[in-house]
């Protein structure tokens, strides 16, 4: 049992009563592990047939989640293909309150991902999704979970809650707030905060959640929802939140509020709240006199929208042209893909290219770490393909060179394998799933995988 700090343990003793002994007892058995079936590549079930034994999954949560104790998993090879994301079992029931999603959605406190993804795979790779990490480093770390899981229709980018209010007021049709917290509900997963928790840090956190929250309500459309959780205990941080939130908004209502504890859910802990912000009335003079009728939100190019009334246009990214690039790309597509796929191409300053999701708005003034899929770079003579072209795109190859499991090994450290194969770029796959690119050079097939990737495959 980690050791607790006396003023956190009389404030819990104080809020459940009778339930504090269970809630206590709960602190003497090990944190809860699960994996996330990641479905924008493959179903639960197909995932149940393809688990080796030792994966030892338990009990279904939720829609894609399963409870586990297997060991090492963060080192399989289906956890670097994107298969699933590793998640606490309590932090997934914020992806299942926002259900499905559509149109513009923004998660305001990304990183390292663990929501942001999950809500990319109830989009279905409808809309557009901006995962924002104010921590530039941060970005990086949830940058690469988006791309290991697949997914073409979101932006990373590092901006202040407050430059994206300013930039986005009455944009998405569902933001989440997971805001920093005080961390009650990680003292076993996480036993270093355990120290730093003081009645001073849970205030302090209280006071920069309500910063975020009134942020994250400008951002809202009109008839839009706004999640907000944190994986603390602490009313400060968490009822009273939302009570002072409804106080200051009066234009949104509390649809739902949960409260997980690690005594009455198999997980940590979570808090969770779910607004709803009212459809804005339409004025006389355009409403023809019908006052307090709602008009619907125009829908996002990339899909409809799920707010009510009318909502201000930001302007669409500006995609940067080059013909000689593309025509280098549809190239190369025709090769491998047999088709170029659908989207804006972007190409970076540096050289890289990137398949701009349709609907992304300016993102001007943020600084970006990932702006859809990274196609890969072009030199100003030859297009170099990414590794997050295969893990997106890699299941429609017409080039494919199924691995071993040995070769699997030696391909994710970083090594040449010796392969008879048609010279040229190919997808490696494992158990028919893409695993990275490589390109076939007379009997033998070039590593194509990044060197930071393979540093984390050892």
């Amino acid at each position: 049992m980690c050791f607790l700090p006396e003023k956190f343990l009389q404030r819990m003793q104080k809020r459940l009563g009778d339930d504090y002994p269970a809630f206590l007892a709960s602190y003497k058995e090990p944190p809860y592990r699960a994996i996330r079936v990641n479905t924008l590549k493959l179903s639960p079930e197909e995932f149940l047939k393809l688990a080796p034994q030792d994966f030892l999954l338990g009990e279904r949560i939720g829609g894609s989640g399963f409870y586990t104790e297997g060991e090492r998993l963060g080192a399989h090879p289906y956890h670097f293909m994107g298969l699933y994301y590793m998640q606490e079992p309590s932090a997934m029931e914020v992806g299942e309150l926002a259900g499905a999603c559509r149109g513009r959605v923004l998660d305001l406190c990304a990183a390292p991902g663990g929501k942001a993804t999950h809500i990319a795979q109830k989009m279905g790779g409808e809309g557009v999704l901006i995962a924002n990490e104010v921590d530039v480093r941060r970005a990086a770390v949830l940058s690469e979970n988006v791309e290991r899981m697949g997914i073409l229709n979101c932006a990373v980018v590092s901006a202040s809650p407050e430059k994206i209010a300013e930039k986005f007021p009455a944009y998405f049709d569902l933001v989440l707030a997971d805001a920093p917290c005080s961390g009650e509900g990680m003292f076993k997963k996480e036993p270093n905060a355990i120290p730093e928790w003081s009645e001073e840090n849970v205030m302090m956190c209280a006071a920069r959640q309500k910063k975020i929250l009134d942020c994250a309500a400008e951002t809202v459309c009109a008839g839009g929802r706004l999640i907000y959780s944190t994986c603390t205990f602490s009313e400060e941080e968490d009822e009273w939140q939302v009570e002072e939130f409804l106080a200051r908004h009066p234009d949104f209502t509390l649809k739902e509020q949960r409260k997980l504890y690690p005594h009455e859910f198999k997980g940590e802990g979570h808090f969770m709240a779910l607004f709803e912000r009212t459809p804005t009335p339409l004025p006389p003079s355009i409403g023809g006199g019908n006052e307090g009728a709602a008009v619907s939100c125009p829908p996002p190019a990339s899909g409809g929208g799920a707010g009510e009334g009318v909502r201000p246009r930001v302007k669409p990214f500006a995609v940067r042209k080059n013909i000689a690039a593309e025509r280098a790309f549809s190239a190369f597509c025709a090769d491998l893909f047999g088709e170029v796929p659908r989207g804006e191409i972007h190409i970076l300053l540096d050289g890289r290219m990137c398949l701009v999701p349709r609907g992304t708005p300016d993102l001007s003034g943020m600084y970006l770490s990932r702006l859809g899929v990274e196609l890969g770079e072009w030199d100003g003579k030859n297009f170099k393909p990414a590794h997050a072209l295969a893990l997106a795109f890699g299941d429609r190859a017409k080039k494919k060179i199924a691995l071993s499991e040995e070769e699997t090994r030696r391909f994710l450290h970083g090594e040449t394998l010796s392969r008879e194969a048609e010279n040229g770029w190919c997808v490696l796959c494992l158990d028919g799933y893409p695993l990275g690119i490589g390109k076939a050079v007379n009997g033998t097939i070039k590593n194509h995988i990044p060197k930071s990737f393979r540093l984390r495959t050892l």
